[in-house]
């Protein structure tokens, strides 16, 4: 149907309405007559009009978008239904990835539930018992009663102590080929935020700057590229130097360990241990204390040539060999540190500030005389005397390595020195508030199980090629849910990790083939 514009002889224009079929064409309908070319163009409107209605009265007209808005409309009750569904949403990246590398590690051997709890609670939110059972329930409907995670701390134990040590050396074995090789020890501190001090927690020197607070000594025993293998808890105030041996010797008879390097920093060492070590057999790199030496042998390095990164070897007999090496770096560095030093003693003289408390060996201090007046004064000749050994380090073992291999395996030591870092400001084993030894120690258990987990996972990281920091990891992680949805007709749960585009750099950690033969 179409609008014809008819001519009448009148000079008037009929607007009428026809049809086309099988060639012939027919008026169907006359809208109406006009000589006012506004009242045609007002007919032509009706004829369209009037063309409509028929077509509609034939057909129903025709909704084009009417199969888009049904599919809109399925589609957002479809979500409404999974939505109302849902029957839990889990902030849990960082468990899915720390899961698989406690239990890659072997320490799903330990059936309990609480305990992986607490060790993965320490690397994903460090804190205190009470706040950790708070994360617990609002991450991950977990409702662990405080009262029962004390309960579990009393009973952990040294039973405990001595599992957690054995899997992660059986681990460690593994990884690093079969053998453990060197392994380094040292000693930290760890206070307590209380002034009470018990058989345990005693005052002593601190190297954290707590020296008022009662404390803890704690002792780590590390692998090449730094792999807890064990550690022990000692009074605050004990010498450092008395820790290493026990600690040593029981891992060696436990693990019937027989080639093996021992390296330990010379605040570690004395005669006794020296000897001690060499009777029980044990081979050792430890940082010599040169000034101490004899008189001969002070003589004898202060009369060598200071050559940028050489080391020259000393015989002292009984198959102890004394390295001793020099950089430009470290000169700087003793020299910039002794400055500072005298700046200080020096502003402390001019104030009259100084006494003959301050007369001790601790730090610069050890450049202070008294005279007969009782004067304290800055003694400029031993700080000159001091100056002749910048640069200088010394290595005594009594190993038959080469001197590059020793230089390299001491100053491997750092591996304790950033354990240590990362237990204290990753995993924040301190400052503690416990007070019974029984917790305490499994504190430090528990801490131990974190840092080879924290450690672990740096290592997958590394030879898998994600560039990715452990930390940036986490953080990434934090930020990853599962959405688990109940199925009402099927009678059963689906749960989805929600793996986003900005979480691609570690989507492959939370699939199951990735895990394999890592």
């Amino acid at each position: 149907m179409f609008i014809r514009r008819r001519k009448n002889k009148s000079g008037s224009t009929t607007i009428v309405i026809v049809d086309k079929s099988k060639g012939k064409f027919t008026e169907l309908h006359n809208v109406g007559t006009s000589k006012e070319e506004d009242r045609i163009l007002e007919l032509i409107v009706l004829g369209k009009e009037w063309i409509r209605s028929k077509e509609l009265a034939i057909q129903p007209e025709l909704d084009l978008y009417g199969e888009e808005r049904e599919a809109k409309s399925n589609e957002l009750k479809a979500v409404e239904d999974v939505l109302s569904n849902i029957d839990n949403i889990l902030i849990n990246g960082t468990d899915l990835i720390l899961n698989r590398v406690f239990d890659r590690i072997g320490f799903n051997e330990i059936k309990d539930e609480v305990f992986r709890k607490l060790v993965l609670s320490r690397l994903s939110y460090p804190a205190s018992k009470a706040a950790t059972v708070e994360y617990l329930k609002n991450h991950f409907d977990e409702d662990i009663n405080l009262s029962r995670i004390y309960r579990y701390l009393d009973k952990l134990g040294d039973k405990q102590h001595t599992k957690v040590q054995k899997i992660s050396v059986i681990h460690t074995r593994e990884i690093l080929g079969g053998s453990i090789g060197v392994m380094f020890y040292d000693v930290t501190t760890l206070y307590f935020e209380t002034d009470l001090e018990d058989d345990l927690r005693k005052t002593g020197f601190s190297k954290e700057g707590k020296h008022s607070h009662p404390q803890i000594i704690l002792g780590l025993l590390v692998s090449l590229d730094g792999y807890p293998l064990a550690y022990c808890i000692h009074e605050g105030n004990k010498y450092e130097g008395h820790t290493m041996l026990p600690v040593i010797e029981a891992f060696v008879k436990e693990y019937g360990l027989d080639e093996f390097i021992v390296v330990a920093d010379s605040g570690l060492m004395n005669n006794a241990n020296i000897e001690e070590l060499e009777r029980l057999g044990y081979k050792y790199i430890i940082g010599a204390k040169l000034k101490t030496e004899k008189l001969s042998i002070r003589e004898y390095i202060c009369s060598q040539p200071k050559i940028d990164r050489q080391m020259f070897e000393i015989d002292k007999g009984q198959g102890r060999r004394l390295l001793v090496g020099y950089t430009d770096d470290r000169a700087k560095k003793d020299a910039y540190n002794r400055d500072k030093g005298v700046r200080r003693l020096e502003k402390a003289y001019r104030r009259g500030s100084l006494s003959k408390e301050n007369i001790n060996k601790r730090g610069y201090n050890k450049f202070l005389d008294i005279n007969s007046q009782i004067h304290v004064t800055i003694n400029y000749d031993k700080i000159a005397q001091d100056a002749a050994w910048d640069g200088l380090k010394g290595y005594l073992t009594n190993t038959t390595i080469p001197t590059e291999q020793v230089y390299e395996a001491y100053h491997n030591l750092w591996n304790v020195e950033r354990a240590f870092r990362i237990a204290k400001s990753k995993i924040e084993i301190r400052p503690m508030f416990h007070f019974t030894r029984r917790r305490i120690e499994a504190h430090i258990c528990i801490c131990f199980v974190a840092l080879k987990v924290y450690k672990e996972l740096e290592r997958v990281l590394k030879i898998t090629d994600i560039k990715l920091s452990v930390d940036k990891v986490m953080n990434m992680a934090k930020t990853i849910t599962t959405i688990r949805v109940y199925l009402p007709q099927n009678k059963c749960y689906i749960t989805k990790t929600m793996i986003m585009k900005r979480h691609q750099r570690i989507a492959m950690l939370f699939d199951e083939k990735f895990w394999v033969n890592r």
